[in-house]
């Protein structure tokens, strides 16, 4: 029975979306003297709520034109437009503006799909030490890191210091390959304030508060153990790489759209990937903060919980990671 009614429901949305849909679309256009995608221009401000409609109508249309437009080469970007335009017999000197807001859609809508290339090129590329450009990045993100502090040599303890496991980092960027390294580098770069006084507080112990009443309740033993807990201490580099992993997976999965497309006017680019990196270590370092782990044992857990959070906030059409670098530096969008 339970198979009769799931096979009936698939059914039923089938029919709908190919039949009574596309025969409402019809009507529709018939009262307004509008297409579907006129209609979304017109009604939706820009930015992902936007995009995210041309999107969705474009994979959705019956004709193979619309259909293909999403995968379209950026420099065909305008003819694809032009071409879209006489598919759906729209006057461009009645409708001016129709033009230059689908081309911007679909600049955002290929961009996005070239940044997940881009990005998984990055996270393909392994780190080789014999690789000079590789050698030279990681040298420069110890120098960002540790300005006053001279490496004593390529294999050292003192990459620690910055969160790395062991003696040599190479090994700690197997998962993420180099998108791990140009995050990393591009927070100490770019936003070296912030990335230091995270550093500077991951090395940090925080003593924790423990009230009078549990006080009197412990032993001796127990109040000193419960008195010295750490409460901060967290690998710096590992969980940047952590965190790229999480940006990552939010890029890739198509979640992190409704803050590109409401962030990058055009294509979104690796800078702005980078820079939402930036704001998720920051965020997440905060976040770490509250939630108060008794050890790093429980980071799983919080990480879990952090990604929760940002996809949840990222399901509004109107969300923007928007992190603290200047406007000229983002490229923000005025919603």
């Amino acid at each position: 029975m339970k198979h009769f009614l799931r096979v009936l429901t698939q059914l039923l949305v089938f029919l709908y979306c190919k039949c009574l849909w596309r025969g409402l679309k019809f009507v529709i256009r018939k009262l307004t003297g509008r297409c579907e995608l006129q209609r979304i221009c017109y009604n939706n401000k820009p930015g992902a709520r936007r995009t995210l409609k041309i999107e969705s109508s474009l994979k959705c249309s019956k004709h193979e034109l619309l259909q293909s437009a999403i995968n379209a080469h950026p420099d065909s970007v305008e003819k694809t437009i032009d071409d879209i335009m006489s598919r759906k017999k729209i006057n461009l000197d009645t409708n001016p503006q129709l033009g230059i807001s689908l081309q911007a859609c679909l600049h955002q809508i290929v961009g996005y799909r070239n940044l997940v290339v881009e990005v998984e090129k990055l996270r393909r590329e392994p780190y080789d030490c014999e690789n000079q450009a590789h050698e030279e990045m990681l040298m420069k993100l110890w120098k960002e890191l540790r300005p006053d502090s001279p490496l004593s040599g390529r294999i050292s303890k003192q990459w620690c210091e910055i969160g790395f496991q062991g003696n040599d980092p190479k090994t700690d960027f197997r998962g993420m390959g180099l998108l791990g390294l140009h995050n990393l580098l591009y927070f100490a770069e770019h936003d070296k304030a912030t990335a230091l006084q995270v550093l500077h507080d991951s090395l940090q112990p925080k003593h924790r508060n423990v009230s009078k009443v549990e006080a009197s309740k412990m032993s001796k033993a127990e109040w000193d153990k419960k008195k010295f807990d750490k409460a901060i201490g967290y690998s710096f580099a590992i969980v940047g790489i952590n965190i790229t992993d999480l940006a990552y997976s939010l890029l890739v999965s198509g979640a992190l759209k409704t803050h590109l497309y409401n962030v990058a006017p055009e294509m979104p680019s690796l800078v702005h990937f980078q820079q939402t990196f930036c704001y998720l270590m920051q965020e997440f370092h905060r976040f770490w903060m509250e939630e108060d782990p008794c050890d790093i044992m429980e980071f799983n857990r919080v990480r879990n919980k952090f990604h929760k959070r940002v996809l949840k906030q990222l399901k509004n059409p109107d969300m923007a990671l928007c992190p603290h670098f200047t406007a000229t530096d983002l490229h923000l969008v005025n919603l």
